[in-house]
């Protein structure tokens, strides 16, 4: 089966045909380390995440490389703010963000270089590109790339290079779409890097933000590589660089895929600090969602679709995966019969309308239809009594399918992984007095129980424990 993305370059649906047959090079733009990420970062990271697990799931070989941005203005200006060096500045912030990947359940990249380990590499491109005529250095001894010695330049966000003003140069990083201009590789030092600096050919400085990416993944995945993502905000002045810088030191294309996800916006508003509305993951798991919840609630919405977050979505994701680990519960008590080639049958079109979602430009919701779908049916059977053991089996084996996808379902260990000895340990004793028919200790566990957060649930010849 084939895939097909929404390629943003030439704005068109595409079959993904890889450099190399059965292999897939990746580019996920990937944190700046001077905060925790917000949920509007982690928007990206699971669209990213999304992607690298549908290629894995069509059997590619995924090679992934997501950078770290621990040298721009942000974390300068942020370091020194704090006093303390830029390493062990953004040190912090790097271990935040794996922490958030693990709680996310986002599928490790291959490679996380950071920016201020390669910065030989990104010296070495920035000579190519002087050396070549297309960068230059400037008054203020910074070098700069000439736009007006690339033509495409403009050709990823679509921007009207006749109408912008020639000759004007931009040091930031970051800058608005109509301020088009020469945009700096190498920044050379002033007062406010304080000791943040290297030495290069041109004295000393340290690099731009649009050069660094530029140079890691021209190391790691070669001068043209497969698929490029990240959020539309990055598309210019970002990625537009990084086109413009790879492509003429290079003189082949950059990427053959441009993927960019949509905004997360927050009760139908932009997110910000000033409206109350800003949450890093941290601040939702203090609120008590789960990472499974907001894993959930993050994939929902298709990638090129502004997703719009609240804590009625969290809520709403809490009940739906509440509801699929019940089901996994009644599967394994499930004692009915026949009907096994019938649940293979739907199992089978399940998969199948699954994958071909996912094969048309990652399509989260009918893919999230198939999985209900199973889920009906299978509850449907159970209620009748339709169901055997093995076509109970048939049922989570396809669960565990999706769940290479969607990483929320825990199919095998459904409300017992959780809970702790000792819980277990009142449950059982209920359980007995219960057998032995001595009531009032029983309701007196159960209350005990009850009071400590838990509930116990009668089921044919046993019992199960739940979190209240």
């Amino acid at each position: 089966m084939s895939i097909y993305f929404f390629n943003t370059m030439g704005r068109v649906r595409e079959e993904f045909k890889p450099l190399n047959p059965g292999e897939a090079k990746l580019y996920t733009c990937g944190p700046t380390v001077y905060n925790f990420a917000h949920i509007g970062n982690f928007r990206a990271y699971i669209f990213e995440d999304l992607l690298r697990r549908t290629l894995k799931y069509f059997n590619y070989k995924v090679t992934q490389v997501m950078n770290l941005t621990d040298v721009d203005d942000k974390t300068i200006r942020d370091s020194r703010a704090a006093k303390i060096s830029l390493n062990d500045f953004t040190a912090k912030y790097k271990q935040s963000f794996f922490e958030d990947l693990k709680t996310l359940n986002i599928d490790p990249a291959e490679v996380y270089p950071a920016a201020t380990d390669h910065i030989q590499e990104m010296i070495a491109l920035v000579q190519a590109l002087m050396d070549k005529g297309f960068a230059y250095q400037a008054e203020d001894k910074s070098i700069y790339f000439s736009i007006a010695k690339f033509p495409q330049y403009g050709k990823l966000a679509r921007i009207d290079m006749e109408n912008q003003r020639a000759g004007a140069r931009i040091k930031t990083d970051e800058y608005a779409k109509d301020s088009v201009a020469d945009f700096a590789l190498w920044k050379a030092w002033d007062e406010n890097d304080g000791d943040v600096c290297w030495d290069s050919p041109w004295g000393k400085g340290r690099p731009g933000w649009h050069i660094e990416c530029s140079a890691m993944s021209m190391k790691y995945l070669g001068k043209t590589f497969d698929i490029h993502t990240g959020g539309i905000d990055n598309m210019f002045p970002h990625h537009e660089d990084e086109i413009a810088q790879s492509e003429s030191a290079n003189g082949c294309r950059y990427v053959n895929y441009w993927l960019h996800c949509d905004h997360l916006i927050v009760n139908g508003e932009k997110m910000s600090k000033s409206l109350g509305n800003f949450f890093t993951l941290r601040d939702l798991e203090k609120k008590g969602y789960a990472g499974a919840e907001l894993r959930w609630v993050l994939l929902g919405t298709h990638y090129r679709k502004k997703l719009n977050f609240s804590f009625d979505a969290c809520e709403q994701a809490r009940t739906v995966l509440k509801k699929f680990n019940e089901l996994f519960l009644r599967l394994k008590e499930v004692n009915g019969s026949g009907g096994d080639e019938d649940i293979k049958t739907f199992a089978a079109k399940c998969q199948s309308d699954f994958a071909a979602a996912l094969g048309d430009d990652l399509n989260i919701a009918e893919a999230a239809a198939a999985v209900f779908a199973l889920q009906h049916e299978a509850n449907r059977l159970i209620d009748l009594g339709k169901l055997s053991p093995a076509g109970a089996e048939t049922v989570r084996a396809q669960f565990r399918d999706f769940d290479k996808i969607f990483a929320v379902f825990n199919v095998d260990n459904a409300g017992e992984a959780e809970v702790p000895a000792e819980i277990m340990a009142l449950a059982e004793a209920r359980f007995q007095a219960r057998k032995s028919k001595d009531f009032a200790k029983s309701d007196a566990l159960r209350d005990q129980l009850k009071s400590l957060g838990w509930v116990v649930e009668d089921a044919s010849g046993g019992f199960r424990v739940k979190k209240i």
